[in-house]
């Protein structure tokens, strides 16, 4: 047990927070929802019944949407594009090893089972980061749409104004408003992230250049 916490350490915590955070947030979120019901004179709604809502639909994967979006485009960014001295770029001067054909290992018998297979499989093995964020962010996309489509028919309805449908939905200002502005803020913290680590550093992160390292070392 405690050689499976600290290899999966990590991991762990991160998706406890996750789990800590979206209990919490749909906990808040039940509760702003039925305060709101009642300030219209309508009867509240139960826990199970709002995680259904497209309110919370909508809350969540909005902002899934934008992470998955985010971290899709950052991985192909990576792929052609540098920074010098930041921790979150390839070195513009040097091989890297992400950049080695994986068919020269081919014949490794711990290669992943897609590498000696090769063709197609490795095709899509080789890109399947980027895709698999790609699916997830489409995904969220469209839940996004769904759950927003429900809240804002539910307001229409409440206002003597017909409900509307989820492709009508995508094409209002409030859909593009609620993922643009999710859109800017992830493009901005990595933005940030991409500078800062130039110039600062953290002992000990994987996410950091050694201590040590003079500004113009790009790398982690």
């Amino acid at each position: 047990m405690r050689r499976l916490l600290r290899d999966n350490g990590l991991s762990i915590v991160v998706f406890t927070l996750f789990f800590v955070f979206v209990v919490g947030q749909s906990i808040a979120g039940f509760l702003d929802y039925n305060s709101t019901e009642k300030e219209h004179g309508r009867p509240p709604v139960g826990y199970t019944e709002y995680l259904r809502s497209g309110d919370f639909v909508e809350a969540v994967f909005e902002n899934w949407e934008s992470e998955f979006l985010q971290m899709g485009l950052y991985v192909l960014l990576t792929v052609f594009l540098y920074q010098k001295g930041s921790a979150e770029s390839k070195d513009p001067a040097a091989e890297n090893p992400v950049d080695a054909d994986p068919r020269e290992s081919r014949h490794r018998p711990d290669a992943p089972w897609p590498v000696r297979r090769g063709g197609l499989a490795l095709k899509l093995y080789e890109n399947s980061l980027s895709l698999t964020f790609l699916a997830l962010f489409l995904f969220s996309f469209a839940m996004h749409a769904i759950g927003g489509a429900s809240a804002y028919s539910q307001e229409q309805v409440e206002h003597g104004a017909p409900p509307v449908s989820v492709v009508e939905y995508v094409g209002s200002s409030r859909f593009w408003f609620e993922s643009l502005q999710n859109w800017q803020s992830e493009f901005a913290a990595v933005g940030i992230l991409v500078v800062l680590s130039i110039y600062l550093r953290q002992k000990g992160s994987s996410q950091s250049k050694p201590v040590d390292y003079p500004h113009g070392e790009t790398g982690g």
